[in-house]
């Protein structure tokens, strides 16, 4: 299958490289910032719509303002790519479907976009504009000889690091169709539970670490602001913050890439994520489990690799109903973790029952091409919430 495909690794850039990238980085966050400031006035001040093109013209001429003139400093690829991005952001708004463009920070992560023109790559080194020498690269593994890059983007994070990322046109091998399919309930106690009856266990990565977070962040706090004592406190949480989040997305990719290989049909509810977790009592523990990014690597893998990737209705009653008869119970309290059913006396481990349930709805959906949904909800029930409690394990 052609798709795009990047490739992230991690290098350590020379004492003149950093200096370069650092200069890049901040020509790019004041490109960003002046512009998005230069559409904004437009419209308050005007009521004029400006695009691109219109940001393109006034870069160029910015650029040879003396008060300026340090943007000549850095190749021009990034600081185009910049403006991009920002009419990305601005779609993006007018469709509404994130919120309106923010400035960016000087502090915390910073990155750059290199496009065919800006950077030589000859399969084993790549040598970015404006450098002398080729970016010392850790390669973790191999980029494919047939693929071809098409965009670099380098950034650094809060914690200091450096990474290089190489978006390539790729040939992703299909695997071999299997016959395993699999329903996945997703929960807390357990991260999921599959509907073969294998239970994984939440990695709880941020619960871990909490105490020695908590800890860097009270010695943090009583650091005065602006000394150096105050910068080498704030590189500690940021590194500690970079290690949960490594070791989450290390957790989901290899779990999400061991269930795409070993099933046809991979079936998963669909879950409100951010309204789960306007609850207090939950919202740390809901954020930390990586619902949302869990199943976002399932569709994107499924889709490399010719699966079928199917979201139930997070109305579907998985957890009250039997899935050998189909009796639904009217009330199955969280509480209750175990239960029989009275009408075919087959007992059920709640969650085991409710990732064959999920399953079996996703089968419907692909047999019948239509989302599956309660037989019988009243209104007042869904009107009580717009999230499904009972997907949630304890």
């Amino acid at each position: 299958m052609q798709t795009k495909r990047a490739y992230r690794f991690r290098f350590y850039p020379t004492p003149a490289q950093a200096i370069t990238l650092a200069r890049t980085f901040g020509c790019v966050r004041v490109v960003y910032n002046h512009m998005l400031n230069f559409r904004s006035t437009a419209w308050a001040e005007r009521q004029e719509s400006l695009g691109y093109h219109a940001t393109s013209a006034a870069l160029t001429a910015l650029k040879k303002c003396p008060d300026y003139a340090w943007l000549n400093e850095v190749s021009s690829v990034p600081l185009q790519q910049a403006l991009r991005h920002l009419q990305t952001a601005f779609v993006g708004f007018f469709t509404k479907r994130t919120g309106y463009p923010r400035f960016k920070r000087k502090d915390g992560s910073q990155s750059a976009e290199y496009t065919a023109s800006a950077f030589r790559w000859d399969g084993r080194s790549l040598k970015l504009a404006k450098m002398a020498e080729a970016l010392p690269i850790r390669w973790s593994r191999q980029i494919p000889k047939a693929a071809k890059v098409t965009t670099v983007t380098v950034s650094t994070d809060a914690a200091g690091r450096y990474f290089v990322s190489l978006l390539c046109d790729d040939v992703v091998a299909q695997r071999a169709p299997t016959s395993n399919c699999v329903g996945i309930d997703l929960g807390l106690s357990h991260f999921a539970v599959l509907s073969t009856g294998e239970k994984v266990d939440a990695p709880q990565i941020f619960r871990r670490h909490e105490v020695k977070l908590a800890k860097l962040q009270r010695r943090l706090a009583r650091k005065q602001k602006g000394s150096a004592r105050r910068a080498k406190a704030k590189l500690k949480v940021a590194k500690l913050h970079a290690k949960i989040a490594d070791t989450r997305r290390d957790f989901l990719h290899q779990l999400s890439t061991r269930l795409i290989h070993e099933n046809q049909v991979i079936a998963v509810e669909s879950l409100s994520v951010s309204s789960m977790q306007k609850n207090r009592c939950l919202a740390k523990s809901i954020g930390d489990a990586g619902w949302a990014e869990f199943v976002r690597q399932l569709e994107y893998k499924a889709r490399w690799y010719g699966r079928e990737f199917v979201r139930v209705d997070r109305w579907y009653p998985s957890s009250k109903r039997c899935h050998v008869c189909g009796y639904v119970s009217p009330k199955l309290p969280l509480s209750m973790r175990h239960w029989s059913c009275p009408q075919c006396n087959a007992d059920h481990d709640r969650d085991i029952n409710a990732a064959h349930n999920v399953l079996a709805a996703g089968l419907a959906v692909l047999a019948h091409g239509e989302t599956v949904r309660p037989e019988c909800m009243s209104d007042d029930v869904q009107r009580l919430d717009s999230v499904k409690w009972e997907s949630l394990s304890f």
